[in-house]
């Protein structure tokens, strides 16, 4: 990572922090690259210099190399030896896996869930609901998804698989920016979101879990062909083509 963009990120983050009393330096820096590779101020690929992001946040290396660790554990950084960090790589493979873990996880967790809510927890699921369907901010979009998500799930009072679907939800948050950022898809977000939220006040399980492993296989198989697509089309931007007025030759054999 460049000095100016290192610069940058770190002005920024400082400037936005609302840090919290026992929020340790390397969760707060982690959060401030996470960000970042998010919003595409660091992109897949980019090499991630250790000393220039500790000088710019004005911290010993330690801090760093463990915001490093916490990020290649969610995915977001691959560390290679005698190489050094860089921004992972997106996968359509990953992508796809992500969702197909996840359809797995919130479909259970939804079966559990559904006969403990109250007209309590209903209506903060309603409120988070019309949240993100209000939220034109795709990056906060992303937030307020995640909330109404881990509100139809959390009177199952199952704290471990609730952390095994907050930690897909991470590795998922650059995937699910790419949803976003195609035209329509937002609103059938929104509207599949409103069915699954109407089959959970039905005390409806079989519809509840179906609708929410529909919903979140389609967005992996979404972004799985997005992916696809995408890095075929640089692959052939960048073949050679033959030059113009030269046919390829054809191989003769012996006889011919």
């Amino acid at each position: 990572m460049s000095t100016d963009k290192a610069d940058a990120l770190a002005a920024a983050s400082f400037r936005n922090a609302q840090f919290e009393p026992r929020q340790s330096t390397s969760r707060f820096i982690a959060d401030a690259l996470r960000t970042a590779i998010v919003e595409g101020s660091l992109l897949p690929g980019e090499p991630l210099r250790q000393d220039a992001i500790a000088r710019q946040f004005s911290v010993s290396a330690i801090p760093v190399r463990e915001a490093f660790r916490q990020l290649e554990s969610e995915g977001w950084v691959t560390i290679e030896p005698n190489r050094g960090a860089s921004v992972s790589l997106q996968s359509a493979d990953e992508a796809r896996e992500i969702y197909e873990i996840r359809a797995s996880l919130e479909s259970l967790a939804i079966g559990i869930a559904i006969e403990q809510h109250t007209p309590e927890t209903l209506a903060e699921c309603q409120r988070l609901l019309k949240a993100a369907a209000n939220e034109p901010d795709p990056a906060l979009y992303v937030v307020r998804n995640e909330q109404f998500h881990m509100s139809l799930y959390a009177p199952a009072g199952r704290p471990r698989l609730m952390e095994l679907i907050g930690q897909m939800h991470r590795r998922g948050e650059r995937y699910l920016r790419v949803k976003f950022g195609l035209p329509t898809f937002k609103g059938q977000s929104d509207a599949e979101h409103q069915a699954i939220y109407k089959a959970l006040c039905a005390r409806d399980t079989e519809a509840a879990q179906r609708l929410v492993a529909r919903h979140l296989l389609a967005t992996g198989e979404l972004v799985y062909r997005f992916l696809t697509e995408r890095a075929q089309a640089e692959a052939a931007a960048a073949t050679p083509r033959r030059k113009r007025g030269r046919p390829a030759r054809t191989p003769t054999t012996i006889g011919s």
